[in-house]
């Protein structure tokens, strides 16, 4: 394959995407914020704020400069914090080369415009939606960078560039599978953080496996509620980007939505959650939009509207739980 990689990110996903592409056998430059970081990455091939232990391959390179790793990238990937994706991008649209490929790794829903993170690439960069190619899955990064195996989506609307992106990450250790559903995908990958966190908030309440299970499964069922009502395949959240990244996202302590939550069940406040844990959260942001999004379509979604509370009014956790025990008692369903 012709034409490198830039990974515009280098925080722990962006980091080991960039070392799954270059185990794929793609060369890659990524761009760091910070100077420091990207001089540790070409000087010691390690990241030293994320994945430190993990020594990257002899392929990627890194720089400060964003224009630098995009020139010439036949493959742009975009993993950076997903409210920050909009004033990121509106610099870097220009270096983009004329007929390249856009990468979501992103999980969130944009504050104010409730636009899905591929919406915001085609709007900000001024692409059409078939340059665009999400990945979303159950993707925990400290274990791809072990090399344990995993499995992802590849989520476009053409084809030929879903298998560009698929082939550029197939390793022995990473399987990549296409879907030409971006919409529930996006979706997916953005109400799990919100899930995660209830689940945080539960477990650090003492709460057991029956009220784990419940909070999954129900927060499966809203997920594919707003999906569908935004003309998702409801198929697709039982799949890699809807149950398999829900899974993961709320049963593993690395995952950061899963541990913010804990924070706030143990009755922290979102200051000290987020000095405690030091990461963004995307959960705690994407839950306000995504509420937001629910309400314009008609969708109810319990369990994202308590967590705003909790998140964004102060409210007692343990008055979260009673509002949602409370409800109207209903048939189980998707609908």
């Amino acid at each position: 394959m012709s034409g490198h990689v830039a990974v515009l990110g280098a925080g722990s996903w962006g980091t080991a995407f960039a070392k799954i592409l270059a185990d794929a056998g793609r060369d890659v430059t990524i761009w760091a914020r910070r100077e420091s970081v990207a001089d540790a990455i070409r000087v010691h091939r390690r990241n030293p704020d994320y994945l430190p232990d993990l020594r990257l391959p002899e392929r990627v390179t890194a720089t400060g400069e964003a224009a630098k790793a995009i020139s010439g990238a036949e493959l742009v990937v975009l993993s950076v914090p997903s409210q920050t994706l909009r004033g990121n991008l509106a610099d870097w649209a220009g270096h983009l080369a004329p007929d390249s490929t856009l990468v979501s790794l992103m999980k969130g829903i944009e504050l104010g415009t409730t636009r899905r993170m591929s919406e915001v690439i085609v709007e900000t960069a001024g692409v059409s939606p078939d340059r665009v190619v999400v990945v979303s899955g159950p993707n925990l990064a400290p274990e791809i960078a072990a090399e344990q195996p995993a499995a992802t989506v590849v989520a476009g609307t053409d084809a030929r560039r879903a298998a560009l992106v698929q082939s550029s990450i197939r390793t022995p250790y990473f399987r990549p599978y296409t879907n030409d559903d971006v919409i529930g995908c996006e979706l997916g990958g953005a109400v799990k953080n919100v899930i995660a966190l209830a689940y945080g908030i539960a477990t650090a309440m003492g709460f057991g496996d029956n009220t784990r299970a419940m909070l999954m499964t129900r927060g499966l069922a809203e997920t594919a509620r707003l999906g569908v009502a935004l003309g998702a395949d409801p198929i697709t959240f039982a799949g890699l980007a809807g149950m398999g990244d829900l899974v993961a996202s709320c049963s593993s302590p690395l995952a950061r939505n899963r541990t913010f939550g804990e924070h706030l069940g143990r009755g922290e406040t979102l200051e000290q959650a987020q000095a405690a844990t030091r990461q963004t959260a995307e959960g705690v942001k994407s839950c306000l939009a995504i509420r937001d999004l629910a309400r314009a379509h008609g969708v109810e979604m319990p369990i994202t509207e308590q967590i705003e509370r909790i998140c964004h009014e102060g409210m007692d956790p343990r008055l979260a739980v009673d509002a949602l025990m409370s409800r109207t008692a209903k048939p189980e369903s998707y609908e």
